[in-house]
């Protein structure tokens, strides 16, 4: 398959995935093999949270919608516009997946295939079923790809380079396993937000987005907060109250008391709004339902400590007093050219 025909196979794949949203489905009559996928999806949406608890209705349809905007023809061309291809013989892509967010190994899955080479999925148990519903449909878009694209249940083998995804304890298995093949290795990271006290509601509330958005459970939610001497917890709280329907949602509630009460039995001062713990604590990553905050008195200072734990950092959010830092309320929103870990996957691919 040309690279032209497998970026058109994804393009109609964003058309199909945009017909699915939380508040309704509307069917296209447009879209390629509607009759035999689009009511099979429906159910599979349905069906997700069975698979995976953290996988309600809401979370699947935003990611779904997230990758319906992520593959236009507009996005796709200026993401591969900024690399040179040459022809050469696909290599075999091994990739070991994450499951903690919906389909959140589909930007791997997706650069290996655009790149022209074969992939070999293991996917996580958490997460296994919609990605393989995603393969279906772009075989039926076009045979070749059958080709292209093997799951693997058990050992992975026969690959020529490998992109897995895991924490800092798999991370040393993966590095033993695959030492003799180029390989990207992905290990734990969090995202953090730095506040001056000069943020508007409306930006707090969106920060709620980053800390919510998933529960909290990916690499790019916040789940630190580095906040000016003094600075007052008030409006942050008022803004984010919105999000307080997250507590009746049962495994959150269950992570919530539960870490609220490990907290208080070791005498920890926290600040609790019901939904949400704040504790100060200069680590970042902070446990389901809470998030950690630390004071500062120079933003330089942070920068600083930024740049030197890079490593245990996705993203940075800040009305721009951080460089290069995201938008309040993007965390979960990457564009294509958005690499995680800022490793940058494609040119990767082109090194083999």
């Amino acid at each position: 398959m040309s690279k032209i025909e497998i970026k058109n196979c994804f393009i109609d794949l964003g058309k199909f995935l945009n017909q699915f949203s939380l508040d309704k489905n509307i069917k296209n009559e447009d879209v390629k093999n509607n009759e035999i996928f689009f009511d099979s999806f429906v159910e599979l949406i349905a069906l997700s949270q069975s698979h995976n608890g953290w996988f309600t209705p809401e979370q699947v349809y935003f990611s779904i919608q997230s990758w319906a905007n992520a593959l236009t023809e507009e996005n796709l061309t200026k993401w591969l516009s900024a690399y040179n291809f040459e022809e050469s013989k696909p290599k075999k892509i091994g990739l070991i997946l994450a499951g903690n967010i919906p389909l959140v190994g589909f930007h791997d899955f997706l650069t290996v295939l655009i790149t022209g080479n074969d992939v070999l999925v293991k996917t996580s148990s958490n997460d296994q079923h919609l990605i393989k519903f995603l393969a279906k449909y772009l075989i039926t878009l076009d045979e070749r790809f059958s080709s292209k694209i093997t799951f693997v249940e058990g050992k992975l083998e026969g690959f020529d380079a490998v992109i897995a995804t895991g924490s800092n304890n798999t991370s040393r298995y993966f590095d033993y396993y695959f030492k003799d093949v180029p390989n990207i290795i992905r290990k734990n990271r969090n995202s953090v937000a730095v506040l001056n006290g000069k943020e508007t509601k409306e930006d707090l509330f969106n920060l709620g987005e980053d800390i919510f958005r998933y529960f909290g459970l990916g690499c790019r939610n916040v789940s630190k907060l580095f906040v000016p001497k003094g600075y007052d917890f008030k409006m942050f709280f008022e803004a984010i109250f919105s999000y307080k329907d997250v507590i009746f949602y049962e495994k959150y509630a269950n992570n919530y008391d539960y870490n609220k009460a490990v907290f208080l039995m070791s005498l920890y001062k926290l600040l609790d709004n019901e939904f949400l713990t704040l504790k100060e604590d200069s680590s970042y990553s902070s446990p389901i339902s809470s998030v950690f905050y630390e004071f500062y008195e120079d933003l330089e200072e942070v920068k600083s400590r930024l740049k030197t734990d890079e490593e245990q950092i996705q993203c940075v959010v800040s009305n721009d007093l951080v460089e290069n830092s995201i938008s309040f309320g993007q965390t979960q929103k990457p564009m294509l050219w958005d690499y995680a870990d800022n490793v940058d996957t494609i040119k990767f691919l082109n090194s083999i």
